[in-house]
């Protein structure tokens, strides 16, 4: 036997002779033990001991001297589990008071709200079973659906717990309206009936009072009870006995707790006698009284029974969530419960036949459900806080990890490591040089950056959000770090400073603990020594070693520096800044505190100007907000009269910002200069254009002859390309397939090239209407433009749909309705390379080689990485009509075999359908594509 295993065996075989009390008391072996009993040298076991730790065979115990314990008889003692242990060893403390804490917790914690909405329910609960010697009968009231039945089971179980008998005590439950219909039958099952009480009584038979001798006997509905019946149960609260149905004499006795539940007003449908000999009345709240925390946390419970039933992850979009919570009215916890059944059914039958997670968004909830997100909100309990405590999304995943925001949502998109250990390597070998390299990396660490905030630029919330993944004491180092980064590059930084360095020093400080981190760099990230970003990461540095204890490698400051450099990039990328200015006091507050309530801007700020201070001393202020609120894309001053009408071109002289000014500034004017600015995330010229030439306020109070200007415009559309033909015309094509599609009608559709292009269209506009611009370049005027990047992963065809239809901007689209530009789009290429295939035809086959490719691959393809492999594919089948397929050249062929496999497997569909079989080569290619 091996010395690992003989110590092994030792641990083993000695922990098994714990028990829990023990534990606590010697908590596990030395290395100094382990080596004694085996006569060996204690450094070579505390080196086994350490490696069957790694191998999750024993856990390290912190102590003076470190214990060891084995792992598995630890989880069974103490019934926990464990996550990755750090390297250091786990504090024993901590499960002594958890396993305190489990054995000390009352059932009730269990509900949701029990230390809230339900707290002075629960403590009558307890009062109630606790009185001395058997209980108090309870009456449970509340509407349908708020959980009356599950407050009288958790009931139960506590009074299990306070009553230790040897033997579970019996809880019968009981619903009075099973038999509301036939009294003397629904006496018969509460008290029981001797043979022949009644027609087809054949023999006697016992009650449930009789079954729940010694527990707890549960009356649903007990409002059903007839008159009659109600006499016979409050007679047998006051002696305890009764007798069955066709019995005179009060011959049996029973010693049972009632609980009473009903969802009617008892002084209306229960004899007062009866009520007299209930002394505690408990009421469950509805479920619009619950606060919003709470509607949330049961969401997210129903929702986790549901991927738990089904077994697959659950994601669910916050429109979702708020239209769930706002369509549950009348049937409370119940019909949420019902809701949530039938969404998740509908999720699951759209992704059946693969891998992928049930995804629920607003699109695929039924109507009624849907129109709750117009109720959500309406009422004002909870108004101030309810918007920022429902989160983006909500992923619950099968084996009952629910959590509000998942870990991986916060790591994955941002990670410096990996954005430059993963592209540095490829690009020295591409013969970048070390300029390019820094640039390109800063570019990308700038990108990623940029997406992983802006998915939580406006969740009020978001700094609980990273506190949920990051320690709190690395937040707010990260915030005392941005104030010194701040005054020594004297730059203001916005709040993705605070998010890129909490999770690089989270991430920083478990590769330290890991011991994975290398304290010596193969990468020259060419950062200059001389730089100010380079001085400012070395005092950081400094800092992070002295406010944590920690020996940070030299590496880190160059990691830090082109941290910085890119934060002040992705800085500049924001959106558009808003100041209102205004004479009078509290003028310009007031408009702008309804554009923060109704859109939950942060790009906006507000200048009361009373009307006895001087200019010099306003325009210091606006200068000093105007600096606040710039974000890199410029700023939008909106002033009322007079002099504030020049401060524009004042302050870009003294600051060097871009600013536009407007002025006659209203209510409705700053609301659609912020649903521009933070919605649309339209640039400054274009807001400035639009604001100045075509928004006219809210209401319909125009003149009748703009009216009748309006009427005469004709409606357009504008395709763009380089030349004005070729990829304009195709896209003028795709577009008369959308128009014809939703029946829409008097839309003509211009081809346009690059040159003069401002100068063409703004004759346009003088005899036209231009709806949007489609096509390669944003020309800037205020009109809503269309890229072709997003007609091709659908989003366009929303927009575009959107707009001819005169709505607002829609956000979700069916993917149906997604389909019709890029099949468009698909069999148009096609059309122009394939001679023998039918591009119809041939594209149906095509969707489904990617279907079945994405179903065996576990994957899903972006529309872009479609239409390569559809246009690859369709040449392929065409080259093998003739014979003449590719030949793949790369000498070594190494591609994951799933990879190969699957694209085999799928197209087996062109053998089928066609005679046609792809040679392995073309598989590669494919595979390439793939990736």
């Amino acid at each position: 036997m091996k010395l690992i295993d003989k110590i092994y065996e030792y641990i083993l075989s000695n922990s098994r002779e714990f028990t829990k009390e023990k534990l606590f008391e010697i908590k596990g072996f030395s290395a100094q033990q382990v080596a004694e009993y085996l006569g060996i040298l204690r450094s070579n076991a505390s080196r086994e001991l350490n490696t069957l730790c790694r191998e999750k065979k024993i856990i390290k115990i912190k102590n003076r001297p470190v214990l060891y314990f084995d792992r598995e008889q630890f989880l069974r003692l103490l019934n926990v589990s464990l996550n990755d242990e750090p390297e250091e060893g786990i504090e024993i403390n901590d499960f002594i008071n958890l396993v305190e804490d489990k054995e000390d917790k009352s059932p009730f914690d269990s509900l949701i709200g029990f230390n809230v909405s339900l707290k002075n329910q629960i403590e009558q609960a307890k009062a109630a079973l606790l009185y001395p010697p058997n209980g108090l009968h309870t009456l449970i009231i509340g509407s349908t659906g708020v959980g009356k039945s599950l407050f009288a089971s958790m009931m139960y179980k506590y009074y299990k717990n306070i009553k230790q008998l040897p033997e579970d005590p019996p809880f019968i439950i009981f619903n009075c309206a099973d038999y509301s219909n036939n009294p003397q039958l629904l006496l018969a099952h509460i008290f029981g009936h001797v043979k022949g009480a009644f027609t087809g009584a054949e023999k006697e038979k016992e009650g449930i009072v009789e079954k729940a001798d010694g527990g707890i006997l549960f009356l649903d509905e007990i409002h059903r009870l007839p008159p009659e019946g109600q006499e016979m149960v409050f007679y047998f609260m006051d002696t305890g006995t009764y007798n069955k149905l066709g019995e005179t004499d009060r011959q049996h006795k029973a010693n049972v707790l009632l609980i009473g539940a009903t969802t009617e007003d008892p002084n209306s449908t229960l004899l007062n006698t009866f009520i007299r000999r209930i002394p505690i009345t408990i009421t469950i709240p509805p479920f619009d009284e619950r606060p919003i925390n709470e509607k949330l946390e049961l969401v997210q419970y129903l929702l986790s029974k549901e991927a738990q039933r089904v077994n697959k992850t659950i994601k669910i979009s916050s429109e979702a969530i708020r239209a769930l919570i706002g369509s549950t009215t009348y049937g409370n916890v119940g019909q949420l419960k019902s809701n949530i059944q039938l969404v998740c059914a509908k999720g699951f039958f759209n992704c059946i036949n693969t891998n992928n997670s049930i995804e629920i968004n607003l699109s695929i909830l039924p109507s009624n459900i849907k129109s709750g997100i117009l109720a959500f909100g309406n009422h004002n309990k909870d108004k101030s806080s309810m918007w920022s405590t429902i989160p983006n999304s909500i992923t619950i995943k099968p084996d009952g990890n629910k959590t509000f925001l998942e870990t991986e949502d916060y790591e994955t998109p941002f990670n410096i490591y990996r954005i430059i250990e993963n592209k540095t390597s490829v690009l020295q070998e591409e013969g970048m040089n070390d300029e390019e390299i820094k640039r390109f990396i800063t570019t990308d660490i700038s990108i990623h950056l940029k997406q992983f905030y802006d998915r939580f630029k406006n969740d009020i919330s978001r700094r609980e959000g990273l506190l949920k993944i990051v320690d709190k004491n690395i937040v707010d180092f990260a915030e005392k770090i941005k104030i010194l980064a701040e005054n020594r590059l004297n730059k203001k930084l916005n709040e993705r400073f605070i998010y890129a360095t909490s999770l690089h020093f989270s991430a920083l400080f478990n590769r330290i603990k890991k011991n994975t981190v290398s304290y010596e760099s193969n990468i020259d990230l060419s950062i200059s020594i001389e730089s100010k970003e380079y001085e400012v990461a070395k005092e950081i540095h400094a800092l992070i070693e002295n406010s944590f204890s920690l020996s940070i490698p030299n590496v880190e400051i160059e990691y830090l520096a082109l941290l910085l450099n890119s934060i002040q990039e992705s800085s500049r990328q924001e959106r558009v800044g808003i100041v209102v200015a205004s004479h009078g006091s509290g003028i310009a507050t007031s408009m702008v505190s309804v554009a923060k309530k109704l859109f939950e801007a942060d790009n906006i700020l507000a200048v009361d100007m009373p009307l006895e201070r001087t200019p010099s001393d306003i325009l210091d202020n606006v200068i000093e907000k105007v600096k606040q609120v710039d974000e890199g894309k410029g700023v939008l001053l909106l002033v009322d009269m007079g002099s504030l009408n020049s401060f524009a071109d004042v302050i870009s002289e003294k600051i060097g910002i871009n600013i536009k000014s407007i002025d006659m500034v209203s209510t409705p004017l700053v609301l659609e200069a912020v649903r521009k600015c933070s919605v649309c995330d339209a640039d400054l010229n274009s807001v400035y254009s639009y604001l100045l030439t075509d928004f006219r306020g809210y209401t319909n109070n125009i003149t009748k002859q703009a009216i009748q200007e309006n009427k005469e415009k004709n409606k357009v559309i504008i395709t763009l390309c380089s030349t004005g033909k070729g990829a304009a015309i195709k896209l003028k094509e795709l577009v008369e397939n959308v128009t014809n599609n939703i029946g829409a009608k008097n839309i003509n559709i211009i081809s346009l090239g690059l040159k003069n292009l401002t100068k063409s269209i703004k004759k346009i506009l003088e005899e036209n209407n231009i709806l949007a611009v489609i096509g390669i370049t944003n020309p800037n005027l205020g009109i809503p433009f269309i890229s072709i990047e997003q007609l091709i992963d659908g989003t366009g065809e929303s927009i575009l749909i959107s707009v001819i239809k005169g709505k607002e901007i829609e956000t979700i689209k069916n993917t149906e309705d997604k389909q019709i530009i890029f099949e468009n789009l698909c069999t148009q290429t096609i059309t122009e390379f394939i001679t023998f295939l039918n591009p119809k035809k041939i594209y149906a086959l095509l969707d489904e080689f990617l279907y079945l490719t994405e179903k065996l691959l576990g994957t899903h393809f972006e529309n872009p990485v479609k239409l390569r492999i559809m246009f690859h594919v369709a040449c392929a089948l065409e080259r093998m009509i003739l014979n003449n397929s590719l030949v793949y050249d790369e000498d070594n062929i190494n591609f994951d075999k799933k990879i190969i496999e699957s694209l085999k497997e799928a197209g087996l569909i062109f053998r089928n359908a066609l005679s046609i079989d792809l040679t392995d080569d073309e598989i590669y290619y494919i595979a390439d594509i793939i990736g």
